[in-house]
């Protein structure tokens, strides 16, 4: 039995290093350690904060026949009871989030991927990222249940920047869906504040520093 999953997962997948050491943070039903594992990956970790989602986890593992020892589920409060990875995927959460346990993560070292989907706040993620030292290689879109999103591929390289607004908001997507997302955000934002309404013009007209 083939494990599907939605675009925002299925992103991920493809970011993903089948031949590393990959870890799933708050797994939830471990859905895409499953599909890594049918693609080929071997030792995966399937983690989450809590006991019940790590329930259905296993749940999972069993109903795609997955042997045991392949897919180790991990109680963990983000990445401080993970052992050394390769690849880190942390999908689902807010962008704040996402930040704080990376920031948390006790085993950073040169070349340590990150693959971050960030439901919202993506342009605190990216300030956050750039401060501690990860650079963002790559950005696609993803579209589920009629909402878009980012998915990011980053890499830990020790050197720490400021980036400027636009990238902040922007990235490296450079998808027309995204984009629309992210200008109707900064006009929103914009309501109380005109900084931000200023950022969606010169996004319109193209700037991307």
């Amino acid at each position: 039995m083939t494990v599907h999953l939605d675009e925002r997962l299925e992103a991920c997948a493809k970011l993903v290093r089948l031949d590393k050491r990959i870890a799933d943070i708050g797994t939830d039903h471990a859905l895409l350690p499953c599909k890594l594992y049918q693609q080929g990956a071997r030792g995966l970790i399937a983690a989450d904060v809590r006991e019940g989602p790590l329930a259905s986890a296993r749940a999972t593992i069993e109903l795609y026949g997955i042997p045991r020892g392949e897919i180790t589920t991990i109680l963990s409060d983000g990445l401080e009871k993970i052992p050394p990875v390769d690849d880190i995927v942390i999908a689902g959460m807010g962008g704040e989030l996402i930040g704080d346990i990376i920031q948390r993560c006790p085993f950073l070292h040169k070349g340590l991927r990150f693959v971050l989907q960030p439901m919202t706040r993506d342009f605190m993620l990216r300030r956050k990222l750039y401060s501690m030292g990860v650079e963002i290689l790559e950005e696609v879109t993803a579209q589920a249940k009629g909402k878009t999103y980012t998915v990011i591929l980053a890499e830990f390289t020790g050197v720490k920047q400021e980036v400027g607004d636009i990238f902040a908001f922007m990235g490296k997507n450079t998808d027309q869906a995204y984009m629309r997302k992210q200008l109707a955000t900064l006009r929103k934002m914009g309501k109380g504040d005109s900084f931000y309404l200023e950022l969606a013009q010169k996004i319109e007209k193209g700037e991307r520093a």
